[in-house]
């Protein structure tokens, strides 16, 4: 892979190769084989990147015309911000691909892109286990102390 990489939004011809990214993210947080994704979540997810109507956006990171990563953020009303906050989604870098700066590139890019919007901040969650991505957020942004709980419906 060369040095050139471009970050843009994914077009709709994207969709064969942003897959396996988001098949790589997915099995890498255990949503794969039986856990897996119904692909109508996945389906969904890609057209809502379309919709503007939808707070839900995408970036892809391409190298030498192959995609090797992919971000997926959306924008919310907050309690604590008359702004808009931006919460990073999605996060994944294609294993071949890593340890070349793409991961801290495209949250570069997400918060530069909030920054336009007018969003008062990005925030992101990783699971506790994940120590390389931590290792790179401790480097890049504050730590909130927050532990997330969820009630699946």
């Amino acid at each position: 892979m060369s040095d050139a990489l471009h970050i843009r939004p994914p077009v709709q011809g994207d969709f064969d190769r942003w897959l396996p990214l988001w098949h790589g993210y997915n099995e890498f947080y255990g949503r794969s084989g039986r856990a897996a994704l119904p692909a109508d979540v996945t389906s969904a997810t890609w057209v809502r990147f379309f919709d503007p109507d939808q707070p839900m956006h995408a970036l892809v990171a391409e190298a030498d015309g192959e995609l090797v990563g992919l971000v997926h953020y959306l924008y919310h009303r907050s309690t604590t911000s008359i702004a808009d906050v931006c919460y990073l989604q999605d996060l994944f870098t294609a294993e071949s691909a890593r340890g070349r700066g793409i991961a801290s590139t495209l949250i570069a890019r997400v918060a530069e892109e909030a920054r336009l919007a007018g969003a008062a901040r990005v925030y992101w969650q990783t699971h506790e286990t994940n120590h390389n991505a931590r290792r790179l957020y401790d480097a890049l942004a504050e730590r909130s102390g927050f532990l997330v709980y969820r009630m699946t419906l």
